[in-house]
């Protein structure tokens, strides 16, 4: 299992390997992530088909991209709420879309939060500054305050809606407190789910 920066060093780690290789994470993408979060998502809507999930902020990580391919795989709806210079990487938006006609789920992109937000069964952020990115802190902290997850979005979604964050989390930037803590809140479950689903990819992959 590796967790590295460039994605193009663990698909050379992979083709020189002669076991199974792991993708822990990358800049460009964190599949154990996103298999814990469906997993987490199934526990609580008992389905995955024909639900909507809202990702706010940075749409252009690993997390999103990860998130896009498995959600249009899936059947789940999936809106991308995220600034205009912050959008996903196009091949990954492509082969979304390609996922979404085999499986009849929707994905696209928009810039305003609010729009969004109506009516998701699940909203999904993340933090704005990620490792590698500290010396644009101050400029991605101007760029994403709009798309901060607080109790106003929260009216927008369903009444039986989840708040999931992939931790760590920077309470009061990309999450209010009251909703991370909150009823909605399922981000606790969530990273307990790594565990379980990694254990899983173990198992599997040690047969």
């Amino acid at each position: 299992m590796a967790r590295l920066f460039s994605h193009e060093d663990i698909v050379e780690l992979a083709k020189n390997s002669g076991v199974p290789v792991i993708n822990g994470l990358t800049d460009l993408l964190h599949p154990c992530q996103a298999l814990a979060d469906i997993y987490t998502i199934k526990k609580n809507f008992k389905r995955l088909k024909g639900l909507k999930l809202v990702y706010l902020g940075d749409g252009n990580n690993n997390v999103t991209h990860s998130l896009m391919l498995i959600c249009s795989k899936l059947g789940i709806d999936m809106i991308v709420s995220c600034p205009k210079n912050y959008f996903p990487d196009m091949d990954i938006a492509k082969q979304s879309l390609e996922n979404c006609k085999k499986s009849g789920c929707d994905f696209k992109v928009v810039t305003v939060p609010k729009e969004a937000a109506k009516d998701a069964d699940i909203l999904y952020t993340d933090s704005w500054v990620s490792m590698g990115e500290e010396s644009e802190k101050a400029e991605r902290i101007r760029a994403f305050a709009p798309y901060q997850l607080d109790s106003e979005l929260l009216k927008l979604a369903k009444r039986n809606c989840v708040v999931m964050h992939c931790l760590p989390a920077h309470r009061g930037y990309e999450i209010k407190s009251e909703v991370m803590d909150g009823k909605h809140s399922v981000i606790f479950d969530q990273a307990e789910n790594r565990l379980h689903t990694e254990k899983g990819i173990l198992a599997l992959l040690l047969k």
